[in-house]
């Protein structure tokens, strides 16, 4: 009986280990954030942050995530015109900063 139980974990264990375990951590999502976008346009001077959460396993679409001044989060739709611009003029934005900060020494 002790060999049937030490066989049934040793299985299991092996099956675990082949199959993986997904990532364990407070940001790992297994579905997509977004369930509705939005198109509409929406005035810059309501927006507070802009949040890309590129495709992966949790989901197929890129998500882009605007927080309001409102405190309201929603998503906007990744292939609306206005939406492909600002989210090129964010990452034009930062690619410059980063090139504009001097190397950091590595130790």
């Amino acid at each position: 009986m002790k060999f049937f139980i030490l066989l049934v974990f040793v299985f299991g264990t092996l099956s675990v280990l082949i199959n993986g375990m997904p990532p364990i951590s407070k940001d790992y999502n297994t579905h997509c954030r977004c369930l509705q976008v939005e198109s509409r346009i929406i005035p810059p001077d309501s927006l507070m942050s802009i949040k890309l959460v590129p495709q992966g396993p949790h989901c197929p679409e890129t998500e882009v995530i605007a927080g309001l001044t409102s405190g309201e989060k929603i998503c906007l739709n990744p292939r609306s015109a206005w939406v492909k611009k600002l989210v090129q003029f964010i990452l034009s934005k930062q690619l410059h900063h980063q090139g504009g900060a001097p190397p950091k020494n590595q130790a």
